[in-house]
């Protein structure tokens, strides 16, 4: 199934939760618009390059859009649709007056040069600059996209308008106005929403291990972050395979391990007791906790009886999929959704717009304490309205955005 698809299904769901008419069911699935251009560059290598790139933005009733760019060889628009759609339900879920959008680029960022990567990040800005801006659209990083590009994108768009305009785009550099805590904030946000519901259900003391897919930023932080709090991280996999053992890895030397170019697949050999495995040998992992922080549609109804966690905590976008959500809901597996526990990272993007607009800019502190309360009193809405309708974490995660963004829509007489 089409990733558009998957959001529709959950929109559907939610809609009928809220008893909402046909006319808002809809409006709540349509984009407010769809733009695509070809950007064409000339290669370092010779010759030229062509590229489609899209920018979507979807539903802009409580503010401007809000969201990342990826370049990816795989991104298409309905790829670029549904992670736009969620975006608007994160930035609803968390309270923050923000739409959805998202931004592609099919291409495969490895095959180009640092110089093209940049001449190609100042073509999506001319293609789509009209459409841009901080009360119109903001961007941020995304799938193989960084600071760097941001820097890059942000002045070419202040190239273009002639003017500093630092709020425009977020995920900066800090030089160029970007916040702190920016980098860790997505895995940060995830384990607050994580805490929040083992303090909920007096769980702290039960919860012993967790296996993480992933060994990126997000996953590499919330191994760290698990770690910390003392639980076993029993494995831990990237593209290459799972590194596990039972008695919990050393996650200092495993992402030191892989922070210096190593693949897990290899790094049994670096460290004692590790056993090496397949890439999804992970998800099946003896758990307490599952963390998905890499690709979706991971855990499917095929595979979903083989889960043993008893918690999944969804760092990545779609790792589950409405099937094996439902039967995680039908064995009462808590599955903390993404459109919730990833949300961390647009709500210190939404910080760093807040602080670029007031010129005024907060310490890590304060971005930490923000996130926190931020993240906790998302999950407390969440899990409220789940517990009052019987409804699963994400079924409520839907609904709450969703009426948030249905009241924001008849406010301003679009419904």
């Amino acid at each position: 199934m089409a990733a558009f698809e998957y959001f529709k299904r959950h929109v559907g769901k939610a809609t009928d939760l809220l008893a909402l008419s046909e006319k808002e069911r809809q409006a709540l699935m349509t984009p407010d618009r769809v733009l695509r251009a070809d950007l064409t560059i000339p290669l370092s290598e010779g010759g030229t390059g062509t590229f489609p790139a899209y920018r979507i933005q979807f539903n802009g009733a409580r503010g401007p859009y809000k969201g990342g760019i990826r370049f990816h060889p795989e991104a298409d628009e309905d790829e670029v649709s549904a992670l736009a759609a969620m975006m608007a339900v994160k930035c609803a879920v968390v309270g923050i007056p923000l739409g959805g959008a998202k931004g592609g680029v099919a291409v495969d960022p490895k095959k180009l040069s640092r110089e093209d990567l940049h001449a190609l990040s100042r073509e999506y800005v001319k293609a789509f600059a009209e459409h841009l801006g901080p009360d119109q659209d903001i961007p941020a990083p995304d799938v193989y996209t960084n600071p760097e590009i941001m820097g890059v994108m942000l002045d070419e768009y202040e190239r273009i308008e002639g003017r500093s305009a630092p709020g425009m785009i977020t995920g900066k550099p800090l030089s160029l106005g970007g916040s702190l805590g920016r980098d860790t904030a997505t895995a940060d946000g995830a384990v607050e929403v994580l805490k929040a519901l083992l303090e909920e259900r007096h769980a702290e003391g039960e919860v012993r291990s967790a296996a993480i897919q992933g060994a990126g930023n997000a996953g590499a932080q919330a191994a760290h972050l698990l770690y910390a709090m003392g639980l076993d991280v029993v494995s831990v996999a990237d593209s290459s395979g799972t590194l596990s053992k039972a008695e919990g890895l050393d996650i200092d030397k495993v992402l030191a391990y892989k922070q210096a170019g190593g693949h897990l697949k290899d790094a049994a050999l670096a460290i004692e007791g590790a056993a090496a495995g397949t890439p999804d040998a992970v998800l099946f992992a003896k758990a307490d906790i599952l963390v998905p922080a890499a690709l979706e549609e991971q855990v499917t109804k095929d595979n979903v009886g083989s889960v043993a966690a008893g918690i999944v905590l969804e760092v990545a976008n779609g790792p589950v999929t409405p099937e094996a959500d439902d039967a995680f809901h039908a064995r009462g597996v808590p599955v903390i959704p993404d459109v919730l526990a990833n949300a961390g990272g647009v709500t210190v993007s939404y910080f760093e717009w807040v602080q670029n607009r007031s010129g005024y800019y907060w310490s890590a502190d304060v971005v930490k304490d923000g996130l926190t309360t931020t993240m906790r009193r998302a999950y407390k809405d969440v899990a409220s309205l789940a517990e009052e309708r019987g409804v699963s974490l994400r079924d409520a995660a839907y609904a709450l955005a969703l009426s948030r963004i249905v009241d924001a829509m008849r406010a301003r007489g679009r419904i």
